[in-house]
């Protein structure tokens, strides 16, 4: 069975596309503080990191941890706070990189997602291969908002992730439901 416990996802705030095709800053929700946590504890990964420069969200996610690690919240709902603790706030990609190289003594290797495939797409299954063949690399999955992550953050990825389809054409997942299948794809027993 593929481990996880080298294995981090970033849901990535900014840089994103809007529907227009400009790059924003989407907002946190409190749907992408728990829900993600929840699913990065269940399979577990060494982090889940939100992704926003913007300092009133981090603000927000900074207070909404807090509450459930060491405040009220902890000892209402343990549960939470265990799944809280993998959560880590980041400014951007760039430095959730260095915190995972810092931490680990290895880059990770940057694997990016989206709705539409590419030409370089690896499968899950080659995903989980690479992981198996060296299982001290870190590797950091990030997942984008609103429209997407911009084509730049893909230009510097490492790997592309193979999209979620589904029967027919439609092809618009929640970013947790999307996050939630492709973790069961790889680690799920």
């Amino acid at each position: 069975m593929t481990s996880a416990e080298n294995f981090s996802i970033a849901l990535v705030h900014y840089p994103v596309y809007d529907k227009h095709k400009d790059v924003v800053a989407t907002s946190v929700t409190n749907l992408d503080i728990h829900d993600m946590s929840r699913l990065a504890r269940t399979f577990g990964l060494d982090r889940y990191y939100i992704v926003t420069p913007v300092e009133e969200q981090q603000k927000l996610v900074e207070k909404v941890r807090e509450h459930w690690l060491t405040g009220w919240g902890s000892t209402y709902n343990p549960k939470r706070k265990m799944a809280l603790e993998t959560l880590q706030l980041e400014a951007s990609v760039d430095t959730a990189v260095a915190d995972i190289e810092q931490r680990t003594g290895r880059r990770p290797k940057v694997v990016v997602t989206g709705a539409t495939g590419r030409d370089n797409s690896v499968t899950f299954a080659d995903l989980k291969a690479l992981i198996d063949a060296d299982p001290q690399q870190p590797y950091l999955l990030l997942l984008g908002t609103g429209w997407g992550l911009i084509e730049q953050v893909f230009n510097k990825s490492d790997l592309v992730l193979e999209p979620i389809r589904g029967a027919g054409d439609y092809n618009h997942l929640s970013v947790r439901s999307a996050a939630s299948i492709m973790l069961d794809r790889l680690f799920g027993r």
